[in-house]
């Protein structure tokens, strides 16, 4: 790591907008988001520093984009290693190779391989960069008491001294052993899974490409599931799973892990010299929170929920429940939005909570079978995948498709027939573009603000207000390169907006802060898009 963290001498504050339990890659980075929007926070962290071990280590485009938002996209690209596909064998043969959609004109590959440590360190450094983020470390939450216009938080320091805090807000992202959460009451529900992965960082040179690899039943190990992940710094992630028989504690010894280790690397001709970093295992838990506001406490991250570690949407779904919170406590804190906004945080997080579940209970039922029935099943898939490849998808249980917020309360219906592009609760597509800063891509414009984009000439009545920024998108085929572009204008180079957007002159789209749509109107030249923003912010308060 390139520099690490700092603890502040001050005394702890007496009152904070937003205090933060959790000073993980979630805390930190909803502690960036508000600071970009002008709101303080207080983070408590009950660590020293950063966490050791690889723990989280894909990155998805959609996070990437939203730690774009504080500036920390660039650092995680220069460290990390990017990838697009993986390979999956049955004992000694390849039973499929995927690729993830990608495209050269996208601002971010599908993937990037990095230690979680690390997106620990780039957040924690865009939220100190700002000067409105105060990052206690060795400090625990020991009790919160909610009240009529807050909370009473109590915490404690290493040295056992105890301090008051009073917080307008107080967001839990204390981990999947949230104290917040117990203090409160409340439990997870779901599921858990028996199967256990032991999960190991080892230092080994290698020349291998950067893709995600799975082995079934491999000679080097029978029995078992591994998986191996590339990662900077000459870093080999391995997961594998352990017998049912096999006791967890002994499991993770070094004596039992290390000769698996090498036996593996002695299987695919991966001889270089190693050493181990890192051993701890895992078991595959599928829960959620019910709802994720209580009151002026909110939670996030695993905190609110827990899903399998197949599929990479742990630590992912954390950033996009970061991304979707930040700007609607902003808004509420800034005296722009009814504190109900928040309901729709609750609401659509969880409901994509359930959607990443569902998924990942496919991926966790396939990686590690809970029973004899499945084990066959599996085995029954592989075997015929060796030789069908209509069958080679059931090895690879992906989630492909973003997620919708279908009940989201801030959904405006189409107005207007729409042959394509995305409707209210879907983000809006990425595109390559042209402004006045220029060659940019769409989504660089999103993290603060409303962002309305109008195909055409901007007629008056589009013309928004403070908290909305309102786009002319030029038509490609009036673009020559001697013409200058007026500020509030995107040129689609590319023609990929048009495209994308199923978009006709008049046509407007109005996106929120974390690039979902609002709503979109085929005929948009007289919209007052200010009223219904303010409408939107306004939202009438419902329940998950």
């Amino acid at each position: 790591m390139t520099s690490s963290s700092t603890t502040s001498t001050s005394p702890l504050p007496a009152r904070t907008p937003v205090l933060i339990a959790g000073g993980g890659p979630v805390g930190l980075t909803v502690a960036a988001l508000l600071a970009q929007q002008g709101i303080a926070s207080t983070v408590i962290e009950a660590d020293s520093s950063f966490c050791d071990g690889s723990r989280a280590i894909c990155m998805s485009r959609r996070s990437l984009e939203i730690l774009g938002w504080i500036g920390a996209d660039k650092p995680m690209l220069d460290k990390g290693l990017s990838w697009v596909g993986g390979r999956s064998y049955f004992r000694d043969r390849e039973v499929l190779h995927f690729e993830m959609p990608a495209e050269p004109t996208q601002r971010f590959g599908p993937m990037v391989n990095i230690q979680q440590y690390y997106a620990e360190e780039f957040a924690h450094d865009a939220a100190i960069a700002t000067g409105l983020v105060d990052v206690r470390w060795s400090t625990r939450v020991s009790n919160v008491t909610p009240h009529g216009n807050g909370n009473t938080v109590e915490v404690t320091s290493a040295n056992g001294s105890t301090h008051r805090i009073e917080a307008d807000w107080v967001i839990a992202c204390d981990g999947g052993r949230s104290t917040v959460r117990e203090l409160l009451g409340l439990q997870l529900s779901g599921m858990q899974y028996d199967g256990r992965y032991v999960i190991v960082d080892i230092e080994q040179a290698t020349s291998r490409p950067v893709e995600r690899l799975a082995w079934f039943d491999p000679p080097s190990n029978p029995g078992s599931t591994i998986l191996m992940h590339r990662q900077p710094d000459n870093v080999w992630r391995i997961d594998y799973q352990i017998r049912d028989d096999e006791d967890p504690a002994e499991a993770v010894k070094p004596e039992n892990v290390l000769p698996r280790v090498q036996s593996h690397l002695d299987m695919i001709g991966e001889t270089a010299p190693w050493k181990p970093l890192w051993i701890s295992i895992y078991n595959a838990k599928c829960l959620t929170l019910p709802q994720y506001r209580h009151g002026r406490v909110l939670f996030a991250g695993d905190a609110a929920h827990l899903v399998p570690i197949f599929g990479v949407r742990g630590l992912n779904s954390g950033l996009d429940d970061a991304g979707n919170l930040a700007w609607k406590l902003a808004a509420v804190l800034r005296g722009e939005a009814a504190d109900s906004l928040l309901d729709s945080y609750s609401i659509e997080r969880v409901h994509a909570a359930r959607e990443n579940i569902r998924y990942g209970a496919k991926s966790t039922e396939f990686m590690a079978p809970p029973n004899y029935g499945f084990r066959l099943m599996r085995e029954a898939a592989l075997r015929l995948a060796l030789e069908n490849d209509s069958v080679r998808s059931l090895v690879n249980p992906r989630q492909t498709t973003a997620i919708e917020y279908v009940d989201s309360p801030l959904n405006i219906a189409d107005f207007g027939a729409f042959d394509g592009g995305p409707h209210a609760g879907l983000p809006a597509p990425e595109a390559s573009i042209q402004t006045t800063g220029g060659a940019q891509h769409l989504s660089e414009l999103f993290g603060q603000h409303f962002v309305a984009l109008y195909f055409g000439d901007i007629a008056p009545a589009t013309k928004g207000s403070g908290g909305v920024r309102v786009y002319s998108v030029c038509d490609t085929v009036a673009i020559r390169d001697t013409v200058a572009i007026r500020d509030g204008d995107i040129h689609d180079t590319l023609g990929q907006m048009r495209e994308r957007f199923a978009a006709a002159p008049g046509t407007l789209y109005v996106i929120r802060p974390d690039g979902y749509v609002l709503g979109r109107w085929r005929n948009g030249r007289d919209i007052d898009i200010a009223a219904i923003i303010d409408k939107a912010l306004q939202q009438t308060a419902r329940t998950a």
